[in-house]
This record gives structure tokens, C-alpha cells and sequence, in this order.
């Protein structure tokens, strides 16, 4: 089990997130998501390792709790459930303040930045992100 706290990653509701109900359109969670999850990546990975690997997602699934609006403060939190081969298991959590708006799961795979084929990762960079990997 991963006991590692999550990564928080602020995000800025924009204008063009709203849409005509509004309230933030949901293709604005999927990018929130996809720069959650990159910066998560970014924020432990060694530069060697970013210039090395791209990251794409595969799956997302969302859950909408409430609505989001602009000039929310809003903070997406990442957790990274598990890594397995060249794929990467996250949960992100939405939220403002405590209320939660929407959680999602994603899966993402792990791509050689010059191949574009998928890539697994080192024991030790996968150790950065779950210390108590196996």
C-alpha cells in the first residue's frame, strides 16, 4: 500500500474553462489531470529521467461531485497508486478547500522519449515516487 502524501498541484480557472451553464466545462478536468499528473512526474523525477521518458495517458475515469466555478481556489491532489512495467496507476483528487469536485482515475503509460515505444522504469527513479515499491 502507498502510504506517500500526495502531491498538490494548484490550478487556475480560466476564463475559458467555464462554460454555458457557467460552471468549468468538463474537458478542463481532463488537462487539469494531464498537468496534475506531469507535474507530479516533473516535481520528483531527475532531469535525465524527464528528458528520457514521456508520459501518455490511457484511461481516465471521472467522478463529478461538484460544480466548479471561476476564480475557485482549486488544488488537484495526485497520488500514485501503483507502477506496473511501463504503466503508471494515479488517483487525483479535485478540490476546493475541502469540498472534493471531482476524482479521478487514471492510468498512464510510459513512453522512451526517442523510440516512442513503451519503457519501463528503473527500480530506484520508480522508488522516488513509492518508496515502498518492491
Amino acid at each position: 500500500m502507498n502510504t506517500t502524501p500526495p502531491f498538490a498541484f494548484a490550478i487556475t480557472v480560466d476564463p475559458s474553462d467555464i462554460d454555458f451553464m457557467g460552471h468549468v466545462n468538463n474537458a478542463s478536468y481532463l488537462k487539469w489531470v494531464q498537468d496534475a499528473v506531469i507535474g507530479h512526474w516533473r516535481a520528483f523525477a531527475p532531469a535525465q529521467a524527464i528528458a528520457d521518458h514521456v508520459w501518455v495517458a490511457t484511461n481516465h475515469n471521472i467522478t463529478y461531485r461538484r460544480p466548479t466555478f471561476l476564480n475557485d481556489p482549486v488544488i488537484a491532489h495526485v497520488i500514485l497508486e501503483r507502477v506496473q512495467g511501463a504503466r503508471a496507476f494515479y488517483e487525483t483528487i479535485i478540490k476546493r478547500g475541502e469540498v472534493v469536485l471531482a476524482e479521478v482515475k487514471s492510468s498512464w503509460c510510459c513512453l522512451d522519449a526517442a523510440t516512442l515505444r513503451p519503457a519501463r522504469l528503473a527500480r530506484e527513479l520508480v522508488e522516488k515516487f513509492l518508496p515502498s515499491a518492491q
